[in-house]
């Protein structure tokens, strides 16, 4: 198959690259020379536009750091350049709105399209292990499930266009949720003279347990290895969940709904980038209990 991936970031790039190294022929493009040169590298054909990368493929896939982006990659450079009829796929996490109005344009112009935002982070990237949340029709999501079986553990349709990416922002509040929780129990228990991994073996069989706790454990040396464990350095970046955590108030607000919670851990995350910890992996938030 003839795919046009579009967007080689830290995620992007290992996708791409999966895509390559099953056999599909991967047209690349980003506005960065070193993602060009790492993609071509892993099999990938780089391109110098994205329009030009578009040209006679059978699939369009898309990783874009914002809505804003998103809408003007497809406006200007692939509807309407890329084949009627190819299907195209973006997996960047973006607000509802915009994902169902390109859907919507897409549609118009005869392109089958989904919205499958992702879980798993750079390493699932690398490893072709992620979690894909599918939004849009049933005949975009069988023709994209070709295309991303190739990239994830787990294809999953969420419903209509939009709907991969409400279950994205849904997930990853409730994710800034139980890590805050987790990062809050861990220095609590520490502060009563708990032993921290005393408190994991107990808490990780327990009704506390949870996927921060026993996959992505915040506390150093505890429980499997995880960016704790490198000083909070790769894994999920704060700024990236405060970027999903302004989502889902967005779409909360739109929705007419008022997430306390979540409102919560979106005020203790911008406090937290804010104090310079945006690069560090979201788990760092327990730094906040010392």
């Amino acid at each position: 198959m003839k795919i046009a991936f579009i967007g080689l970031g830290n995620m992007g790039g290992g996708m791409a690259a999966n895509l390559a190294k099953a056999g599909h022929d991967v047209r690349a493009f980003d506005l960065s020379e070193a993602a060009l040169t790492a993609a071509e590298a892993k099999g990938c054909a780089p391109f110098t536009s994205a329009s030009e990368a578009c040209a006679g493929v059978d699939a369009v896939v898309s990783m874009l750091p914002n809505g804003g982006i998103v809408k003007a990659v497809y406006t200007n450079d692939v509807i309407g350049q890329a084949p009627a009829g190819a299907v195209l796929i973006d997996c960047s996490t973006i607000d509802v709105a915009t994902a169902r109005d390109v859907s919507a344009a897409a549609a118009e112009a005869g392109y089958p399209m989904v919205d499958a935002p992702v879980s798993g982070g750079i390493a699932a990237a690398d490893a072709g292990t992620l979690t894909f949340m599918v939004g849009g029709t049933q005949e975009g999501f069988t023709r994209a499930e070709e295309v991303l079986k190739h990239m994830g553990k787990a294809v999953i349709h969420a419903g209509d266009a939009g709907n991969g990416q409400a279950a994205k922002i849904c997930n990853n509040m409730l994710l800034a949720i139980h890590m805050i929780g987790t990062a809050e129990a861990f220095a609590m228990a520490q502060k009563l003279g708990l032993d921290p991994q005393t408190f994991y073996d107990i808490s990780s069989v327990s009704s506390g347990q949870c996927w921060s706790m026993t996959s992505y454990c915040p506390v150093p040396g505890v429980g499997p290895t995880t960016p704790a464990d490198n000083g909070y350095q790769g894994g999920f970046a704060t700024a990236l969940m405060l970027k999903d955590l302004k989502l889902a108030m967005e779409a909360a607000e739109t929705a007419g709904m008022e997430p306390r919670i979540g409102a919560t851990a979106k005020a203790l995350y911008e406090t937290f980038d804010a104090a310079g910890n945006g690069g560090r992996d979201f788990s760092a938030i327990i730094t906040e209990y010392d």
